[in-house]
């Protein structure tokens, strides 16, 4: 019996983390073969070029395919996926693939399935049905699930919105969050051994501050400026910061934060990419989040650690009790600061529960994608599923 192909994309170093653990499984897997397709932000030098991190962890990338341009503006934005469709539709021509599998809800996404389905190659998505109401990738999410044959959800209720845009419950399953499987059996490093690898002392108390472009550039530049002020005012906290996306506004949000060092470089240090570990061994022995990333809502709640989320970013997403929301203004940030550090909220975080799972993700989706691919029922024409 032939193996089943199945490429695998991943255009950042958030998606590759969060994808390595069924990267693995799929590899030692007898009925399937997998080609890794490298694109986005991991070939951008300004990045880090993680590409680096995938070869390192000893895995074969079959393709490298830039797309993004040299300017972060919306109409670059739309230019880059113009160029994602044209380089990937060539790809997917001359390449036998017999499924995709995608994860998220990024530009670059959106722009690779058009081109897959196109091609009529399958689709498998993690993780649609989350809502994100304050970014464009609310709409790339639920779009990239209607283009999508097969569905890995990170909740019930995610997988219950899956189904409500019209998908076969048969093809969507609730296998929690990867960000909780890498935060449980990731084996990290000491505070002491991440300070020596950074060249940043952690043994002073420090937060893990990532903040992504989510609005106009005039409000974000706004915005930033305050989470800034706000940040430089608290006493006794060091911050470790991650860049933005490229997203259009994220080269002005890393500029401002680059700013900031330079001026407070004894407190803070800017990181292009930490890699999977590292980050994982940072949320650990760190006292709070900060910023609006989903992965203060998804892994820092499985360290019991308390996150500072900001603005409208991950409106409507699901949250534990250890998220503590609160607006873009410069007192909201240091309210919730504060309220981060205090007997009250750190009580509060012991009996809290990650609302995403409790691990052994990639085993499941692995498990389903070849029993599915096997049985042969994922083809490119589905029925819209009507809510009964």
């Amino acid at each position: 019996m032939d193996k089943k192909v199945i490429g695998i994309v991943t255009s950042s170093r958030a998606d590759y983390g969060l994808l390595r653990g069924v990267i693995a499984k799929l590899s030692q897997n007898e009925m399937c073969s997998i080609k890794i397709i490298v694109t986005g932000t991991h070939l951008i030098r300004d990045f880090g070029n993680t590409y680096q991190e995938i070869e390192n962890d000893g895995i074969t990338i079959h393709k490298k395919i830039e797309i993004l341009m040299n300017s972060d503006s919306r109409a670059s934005i739309t230019k880059s996926m113009g160029i994602a469709l044209f380089e990937f539709s060539s790809y997917f021509e001359n390449t036998k693939i017999d499924l995709l599998l995608v994860l998220g809800d990024r530009f670059e996404t959106l722009a690779i399935c058009i081109a897959a389905v196109n091609q009529k190659i399958p689709i498998a998505h993690l993780f649609g049905g989350e809502i994100t109401e304050g970014s464009l990738d609310e709409i790339y999410r639920h779009a990239i699930t209607k283009m999508s044959n097969l569905h890995f959800t990170s909740t019930e209720e995610h997988r219950n919105r899956v189904i409500q845009l019209g998908e076969n419950p048969e093809q969507v399953f609730s296998v929690g969050a990867m960000g909780v499987e890498n935060a449980l059996l990731t084996k990290t490093v000491s505070k002491k051994k991440l300070g020596s690898i950074l060249g940043f002392d952690l043994m002073q108390p420090y937060a893990v501050v990532t903040y992504h472009a989510s609005s106009d550039e005039l409000e974000e530049s706004m915005h930033i400026n305050n989470l800034l002020a706000a940040l430089k005012t608290i006493k006794n906290l060091n911050y470790i910061f991650t860049k933005a996306n490229a997203d259009a506004g994220g080269k002005m949000i890393n500029n401002m934060i680059f700013d900031f060092i330079k001026q407070n470089s004894e407190r803070a240090i800017l990181i292009d990419s930490m890699g999977t570990v590292n980050y994982l061994s940072a949320l650990k022995n760190c006292q709070m989040v900060i910023g609006n990333s989903s992965s203060g809502l998804v892994e820092a709640p499985t360290f019991g650690i308390p996150t500072v989320n900001i603005g409208d970013r991950q409106k409507g997403r699901t949250r534990g009790a250890s998220i503590i929301d609160c607006d873009e203004s410069i007192n909201s940030i240091i309210e919730s600061i504060e309220y981060a550090r205090t007997y009250k909220m750190k009580r509060k975080i012991k009996s809290a529960i990650n609302p995403y799972g409790k691990g052994n993700t990639s085993n499941q989706i692995v498990d389903i994608l070849v029993k599915k691919l096997s049985s042969g029922d994922l083809i490119i024409k589905k029925a819209f599923y009507d809510l009964k």
